[in-house]
């Protein structure tokens, strides 16, 4: 296992004043409620997103701010809701004032050149918080824009990571001299709502009411973000560590099902505490009918793998690859609907945080694509691990993103259990290596 780099890149950003972008022309005034699963407590954050493109002597004398800017006008007025401000009704309901106000945008310079970030770009990158806007505070989301551009970060009761792409794609395309976006918007989030007579027909313990945890907290100045790579050759070999009973495993469940074990084990719960692996899972091709071409809403669910910490450690890892499986394979379109209606009877809930890893894949996600004139992306992707608010004790969330050739692991954990996590996964697969630290 390689160490982290001993240095990191030091260097000035230089921000200009915020300023709104609203869209380049009038667009309807009107009132649009958020789905039952965009609204939910677990997606009330902002998603920050990073791209890094090389010089392209083509686009000699053209300002990328100038046609992000124009392009991000423009794209506002087919996706005017980003241009509103969230409200709040009764029953914590969130629907869009669509004001036109705009979105938040910052221009910014930087003296650092690409080379400086090192060979291989993946997060957690030096000096993030210079490079993104920080959102002052995350949790008083009504009122703020909902789509900021420096970086980009956007609300995630407005999209999921599929409808995110689908906008940053759209403005792309505008931005190299399109007049609309090729996939033209679809609300339409009533398809996601709970029905008029709410009843969880299915268990979910995704949201179960967790009161503590045995997991020490730990303050945030002591926590470390790491990124571990992982290519086709590890996941080949931790394929071999599983019996053959299991059948056709996808790379996701089998890397979730090694990052849960190995994080728990760094924690160190309680051995008797339960532990939950949250996966998201897409439900575009679970519904029937389908939801419309041009559908930017959430369209994700958490269904939980469940065990004790102590099962889940000395087990081997065809014992969590088999929770995931069985986890995923509950999802259906009744399983849709009836987290929908728990969120109206429950009061919107968030998932447990307490005993808790989310692993979020945007592998295919299809950030490197975003081409605003200057050629795909060097590194297109998730700026650090940990979504959402800054957060006293470990972070939940493990992210998976593509660098090249093969898959950034970005997590966040006290320092201590992060170097457990470090050993675990080198016992799995003596190729991984710690190739960023923060």
């Amino acid at each position: 296992m390689a160490p982290p780099p001993s240095t990191t890149p030091a260097f000035n950003v230089r921000r200009r004043k915020p300023e709104l972008i609203a869209p380049a022309r009038p667009t309807p005034h009107e009132c649009k409620l958020l789905s039952d699963i965009d609204d939910q407590e677990s997606l009330r954050f902002f998603i920050p997103v990073i791209q890094f493109y090389r010089y392209n002597p083509s686009m000699l004398g053209k300002d990328p701010a100038a046609v992000i800017r124009g392009a991000l006008a423009q794209t506002l007025v087919y996706y005017y809701p980003f241009a509103g401000r969230l409200r709040e009704g009764p029953n914590r309901k969130l629907s869009v004032d669509c004001t036109g106000e705009g979105a938040l945008y910052i221009e910014a310079d930087a003296d650092v050149a690409l080379q400086d970030f090192g060979d291989i770009l993946q997060p957690p990158f030096p000096c993030i918080d210079k490079l993104l806007y920080d959102v002052p505070n995350p949790k008083r989301m009504l009122n703020d824009p909902l789509f900021f551009h420096s970086g980009i970060s956007v609300n995630h009761v407005m999209s999921d990571v599929s409808g995110m792409m689908q906008l940053i794609l759209g403005m792309a395309e505008i931005g190299r001299g399109a007049v609309a976006p090729s996939i033209q918007p679809v609300w339409e989030r009533q398809l996601l709502n709970a029905r008029d007579r709410p009843r969880a027909s299915l268990l979910h313990r995704e949201y179960d009411k967790v009161e503590e945890s045995t997991i020490t907290s730990t303050p945030s100045e002591n926590m470390v973000h790491r990124s571990f790579s992982i290519g086709p050759n590890q996941v080949s070999t931790l394929r071999k560590l599983l019996p053959n009973t299991l059948g056709q495993c996808s790379r996701f469940e089998v890397l979730a099902a090694c990052l849960w074990r190995c994080r728990t084990i760094a924690l160190k719960p309680h051995p008797d505490e339960e532990v939950r692996l949250l996966c998201m899972v897409d439900v575009r091709s679970k519904l029937s009918p389908p939801l419309p071409s041009g559908y930017y809403g959430n369209a994700v669910v958490f269904p939980a793998a469940i065990t004790t910490a102590r099962k889940l450690s000395q087990n081997p890892l065809g014992y969590a690859v088999k929770l995931v499986k069985q986890a995923k394979e509950r999802v259906s379109g009744e399983y849709v609907k009836s987290v929908a209606d728990l969120m109206v009877m429950k009061g919107r809930p968030h998932y447990p945080m307490a005993g808790s890893c989310v692993v979020t894949d945007v592998t295919r996600a299809g950030f490197e694509e975003v081409d605003f004139g200057w050629g795909k992306a060097v590194y297109g992707g998730l700026a650090k691990a940990g979504l959402g608010a800054k957060l006293p004790a470990a972070s939940p969330c493990v992210n998976l993103v593509a660098i090249k050739g093969g898959i950034a692991i970005s997590i966040c954990l006290p320092a201590l259990a992060m170097d457990i996590f470090a050993k675990e996964l080198e016992f799995h697969s003596k190729s991984l290596f710690i190739s960023s630290d923060l």
